[in-house]
């Protein structure tokens, strides 16, 4: 992570020391290191107390003024190069295994709120389909507007069935698509294209073998749409023994160049709500998937 004074970072991927304990505070940050040479200067909103807050708490991040060709509600995005992903713990699924709708809350590396999701569909679909339902997730900013919407229709989740695969579309404002996310064929990895309006691949993503966060962090690395260089990543990461094996709340980190698209940007939110819902959400008694193969 870019730090005050200009000072470079270290090659991707030297390690900075994890995540640390997701039970904890919220990270002071990835350090993901990508860039070569010297990295701009990030600056994130310190903590600001809203009048009447309990003491400590911190205010929603506020976003700048809206940048030309920027879609409005994500202005806050152009200023930061990662993004951390909690999802809401429903204690109805805890308990009774009874499925609800997904909800998370996404937060930047200080840990202030810039945008709530959840998923919207019904009963029967979420209960029957399981993890290959079909939904829209609305994500409203702070001020409650909805700025991104998801779709996700109904797909197979086989590598056996290439004609299929899983795809999501990105609109932002609703109603416009700025981007897909697809799922690209391979017999035993998971790989997926970024891909703007018309469809043109403009990045890659690339998992492991087995997505399964046994006591560790599952990385799915983001790459050039003609090179194997990293550029980002998108990681699950690991909640705890009780969570894990109790619930199917999941945490997850983001990370991406400060200077990319905005659009872009919105499109690897849509991935990582995908990349959930495929390997890392339960229904029931059911374990998750964790590879093409399940």
């Amino acid at each position: 992570m870019a730090q005050h004074g200009g000072q470079s970072v270290a090659p991707y991927p030297t390690p900075q020391g994890g995540y640390g304990d997701p039970n904890n505070a919220p990270p002071p940050g990835f350090n993901p290191g990508y860039n070569q040479g010297p990295s701009p200067v990030v600056y994130q909103p310190g903590p600001v107390h809203e009048y009447g807050a309990p003491p400590g708490a911190i205010a929603p991040a506020m976003s700048p003024a809206a940048p030309i060709g920027v879609p409005p509600g994500l202005e806050y995005l152009t200023q930061i190069d990662q993004i951390l992903i909690h999802q809401k713990v429903e204690l109805l699924e805890a308990f009774i295994g009874f499925e609800t709708n997904n909800q998370y809350e996404i937060k930047n590396s200080l840990g202030q709120k810039i945008y709530n999701a959840k998923e919207k569909n019904d009963c029967c679909t979420r209960n029957c389909c399981g993890s290959l339902r079909s939904f829209d997730m609305k994500i409203k900013d702070t001020m409650d507007r909805e700025v991104i919407r998801l779709i996700r229709p109904y797909r197979c989740v086989s590598c056996w069935f290439p004609c299929c695969l899983q795809e999501m579309e990105v609109q932002a404002p609703p109603g416009t698509t700025i981007g897909y996310v697809k799922q690209d064929w391979h017999p035993c990895l998971p790989k997926f294209s970024i891909q703007g309006p018309n469809k043109e691949t403009l990045l890659r993503l690339d998992g492991p073998c087995f997505a399964c966060n046994c006591c560790g962090d599952v990385n799915f690395e983001l790459k050039g749409k003609d090179n194997d260089q990293p550029i980002g990543r998108i990681s699950k990461q690991w909640s705890g023994l009780l969570k894990e094996v109790f619930t199917d709340t999941d945490n997850f980190g983001i990370q991406f160049p400060l200077d990319m698209d905005v659009k872009v940007k919105a499109v690897l939110m849509g991935a990582c709500f995908l990349i959930d819902f495929m390997f890392f959400e339960k229904v029931g008694e059911a374990n998750q998937r964790s590879s093409v193969f399940s």
